[in-house]
């Protein structure tokens, strides 16, 4: 976790603005939260715990500037580790593909074709896995909405903020993913 930045963060259960997320993940998206997880109770939290206790004992904690910014951090964590074993122990690890692997469904690697022949290939994956660089998009995201059930040059329609977007399904493709996908 060296060099990452934890921004504020909400549990999405507890805030009403947050939608409520699909509990599907891949067995690797699993295996990289639990990771995570791990890293942040065994790692992470005790590294800030000694870090507090330290500044604790340099005297007074209203003017330390490293006791408040540890605690901070700390408690962050804390909220973090919580969150993440609470998500864990709700999601379901679909892993396994499917029966019928002619049609776009959890998991699948879906190329499709707007309507001036430029082509993407997404990922239909978990809320919680979801990754723009290497185009990993939600299930629950409008345009993996759209294909869902879909099959080869089945047209699609996804609603956008400029307007609806068409596009065709060219390929449909189940595999594991490799570190680099």
């Amino acid at each position: 976790m060296k060099g990452r930045h934890m921004t504020r963060w909400r549990d999405p259960a507890k805030d009403p603005r947050q939608e409520k997320k699909t509990d599907l993940i891949t067995g690797e998206g699993y295996a990289r939260m639990q990771g995570i997880h791990d890293h942040l109770r065994r790692v992470r939290r005790p590294e800030l715990s000694q870090k507090v206790a330290e500044a604790a004992a340099q005297g007074d904690r209203s003017e330390n500037a490293d006791y408040t910014y540890n605690k901070k951090e700390l408690n962050r964590t804390i909220a973090r580790i919580a969150y993440l074993a609470k998500r864990l122990d709700a999601l379901t690890v679909v892993d396994r593909l499917p029966d019928d692997q002619t049609r776009v469904r959890f998991g699948a690697w879906v190329t499709i074709e707007d309507d001036e022949g430029e082509e993407l290939t997404v990922r239909i994956v978990g809320p919680d896995e979801t990754d723009n660089r290497k185009h990993w998009i939600s299930i629950d995201a409008p345009l993996a909405r759209a294909l869902l059930g879909k099959a080869l040059d089945d047209d699609i329609v996804v609603a956008a903020p400029g307007g609806e977007t068409h596009y065709i399904v060219t390929n449909i493709a189940y595999r594991a993913a490799s570190p680099s996908a």
